[in-house]
């Protein structure tokens, strides 16, 4: 039926005044968030300790240096080679977790509830149990000489060669069960008689998980490629309070170089322009989210 005009008014009324329920939460984002970016961006053209009154604006000349900073490079290409290797490791795992526990386990409550715990506990706590539990004399290396390899004990977090390895490791057992948790829900969709056809066409498991099972989740592999990404460039306890970014600088990553560059010293105004190409990689990765997930919800 054709509305009115005073039927029209009453509605343009009414969604305008949904928009005062959003009101607080636009406002809390425009002061913290927004604003931050903003005075960022401002800093980021100053050559300023930090917690001096006086600057010296330098226009674009901390955006020049980062070019020819190797540290700046060596931070990009650990926290790339970190976020690959862990959002790549806790797909794999979760994925086949997920679908033996859909599958064949028993104890499915028990199981979900175990592989979820790391998740919950504090990224501090997991990452000073680890540095206790991999420093030469540590439980890991003791039982690794308990069972006779000798020559494979050594300081997991201290070595060039295996430190970044090491904390990648720490952040798959960490992480793996959110992958699970996702992949589990999106599993839980899937139509049982889909399942049923491909079991009496004789189909075996890994068949079933790759050829059936993974097509029809592939939202979820999506979704969880560009948060891990996102998460991967926000990663900072565990690295810092591992390896600090050592030895050298063979674990450093994008946050805790800005950490050292601001705090410890005291040059804020590189610093700012370190966490303006954070922010801008990061918000590549959250506009393509919010694109997947409009995708999703017209499919």
């Amino acid at each position: 039926m054709p509305t009115t005009r005073a039927e029209r008014t009453r509605r343009r009324g009414a969604g305008a005044g949904a928009y005062l329920y959003v009101l607080p939460a636009l406002a809390l984002i425009a002061v913290t968030a927004l604003y931050s970016i903003a005075a960022n961006v401002v800093y980021s053209t100053w050559d300023w300790s930090g917690i001096s009154d006086s600057h010296v604006g330098v226009g674009l000349r901390n955006y020049a240096d980062l070019v020819h900073d190797r540290v700046f490079w060596k931070a990009i290409a650990n926290t790339l080679v970190f976020g690959i290797a862990t959002v790549s490791l806790q797909m794999v795992l979760g994925f086949s977790l997920a679908v033996l526990v859909r599958t064949r386990a028993r104890g499915r409550g028990v199981l979900r509830t175990l592989l979820f715990v790391p998740v919950v506990i504090s990224p501090a706590i997991i990452a000073t149990s680890f540095r206790v539990l991999l420093t030469p004399d540590g439980a890991f290396n003791q039982m690794l000489r308990g069972l006779g390899m000798t020559g494979f004990d050594h300081g997991w977090l201290t070595d060039p060669k295996t430190a970044l390895a090491t904390i990648i490791a720490i952040n798959v057992w960490q992480y793996t069960g959110y992958s699970f948790v996702i992949y589990d829900a999106a599993i839980s969709q899937i139509e049982p008689s889909i399942i049923e056809a491909a079991r009496l066409d004789g189909l075996g498991a890994l068949g079933m998980a790759t050829r059936i099972v993974a097509p029809l989740v592939k939202g979820s592999h999506m979704v969880l490629v560009v948060l891990g990404l996102i998460s991967a460039l926000k990663t900072f306890d565990v690295v810092f309070l591992t390896t600090g970014g050592g030895p050298g600088v063979e674990t450093e990553f994008l946050s805790t170089y800005i950490y050292r560059q601001v705090i410890s010293q005291f040059h804020a105004g590189y610093g700012a322009a370190l966490s303006v190409v954070l922010v801008a990689v990061a918000m590549v990765f959250a506009v393509l989210q919010v694109r997947l997930v409009q995708r999703q919800a017209d499919v």
